[in-house]
């Protein structure tokens, strides 16, 4: 479910967005939206792949504290699974953008696509590193995403999601072949489909 923080404040309401998780063999894909709130600039904001995770999980409280809006959706691995990832992608940033509840003037998404919404939006190469809206987006989609995987390892343990976040790194592909899929893998991605048909299960 999204979830949302907002004001009435009707300044510069300029929408960055990103999601986190496109990559990983398991858990959903996570996108935030963001209207910062030029009274009350946050510092030291970049593409969350630059930061330490202290350092992201603090400016993630900024954001949520000192932003005009914000909010966090997400897309399940079934919908990553029957629509692919990138449509799935799409969808978790347009629940993100309609959770706002404040009517932005443009969205500003990072990559080379946007989601389908009822404003005026564009997509930035790069834009994680060079609009501080979407560096704030980037920064709350991907502390939701771990915490998110942190939670679901406790629940499937031995795939290591707590350190890998689902990447596929060599621990987790090592697991994925002791252990095989279990139920947030992403049965459409290569590796996992793979390990099932080592099973003789379907993808």
């Amino acid at each position: 479910m999204p979830r949302n923080r907002s004001t009435a404040n009707p300044n510069s309401r300029l929408c960055g967005v990103d999601e986190a998780g496109r990559g990983p063999l398991a858990g959903a894909v996570f996108a935030a939206a963001v209207i910062l709130d030029p009274a009350r600039p946050v510092a030291g904001l970049a593409d969350s792949k630059l930061l330490l995770p202290a350092r992201r999980e603090a400016l993630a409280t900024a954001i949520r504290r000192d932003a005009l809006a914000w909010a966090v959706a997400s897309a399940t691995v079934e919908e990553i699974d029957g629509m692919n990832i990138l449509r799935a992608s799409l969808a978790a940033m347009a629940r993100a953008v309609e959770a706002l509840g404040v009517e932005p003037d443009e969205v500003v998404v990072d990559g080379l696509h946007v989601p389908r919404t009822r404003w005026p939006s564009r997509a930035v190469v790069k834009g994680d590193r060079l609009i501080a809206a979407i560096s704030a987006a980037s920064i709350l989609a991907k502390t939701a995403r771990d915490e998110e995987m942190v939670a679901l390892d406790a629940r499937y343990p031995g795939y290591g999601f707590a350190r890998h976040k689902g990447y596929p790194t060599a621990e987790h592909l090592a697991a994925l072949l002791a252990l095989g899929p279990c139920e947030i893998h992403r049965r459409t991605f290569g590796p996992v489909r793979a390990a099932l048909a080592r099973r003789g299960l379907p993808s």
